[in-house]
């Protein structure tokens, strides 16, 4: 990757902050931008400083979405309880188990592995 370029850092850094208000949504920072997502991309793929920038915004994103899930379960809400115990308390049984019912004919299926005769 490539350090960024001064006459290039304005631009990126003007990215960067529409990406930010937008909550980390690339179409929507392209758009505003007057930018393609190929272009954004590009820029991630080629800046080592830009794609640092983008994906610490985006882990201020989800530490914002988590702080926001636990207001929520200390408002009570439960769907937000659920999905917390779903995904953080797995270990203490919180998983939705999907009920696979087996309707091979295990002696049908033996016979077909069985070689042709000669």
């Amino acid at each position: 990757m490539e350090k960024i370029p001064a006459k290039k850092k304005k631009e990126l850094m003007n990215i960067l902050t529409v990406y930010k208000n937008c909550l980390g949504n690339v179409s929507r920072t392209c758009e505003q931008c007057n930018i393609s997502r190929h272009t954004f991309y590009n820029y991630k793929n080629k800046y080592e400083e830009f794609a640092e920038m983008v994906e610490a915004t985006d882990e201020q994103n989800i530490d914002f979405a988590e702080s926001m899930l636990l207001k929520n379960i200390r408002e009570g809400k439960e769907n937000s309880i659920m999905f917390y115990l779903k995904t953080k308390g797995k270990d203490r049984g919180y998983v939705e188990k999907v009920e696979h019912e087996d309707k091979v004919n295990h002696f049908i299926k033996l016979m077909q592995e069985l070689p042709d005769e000669p």
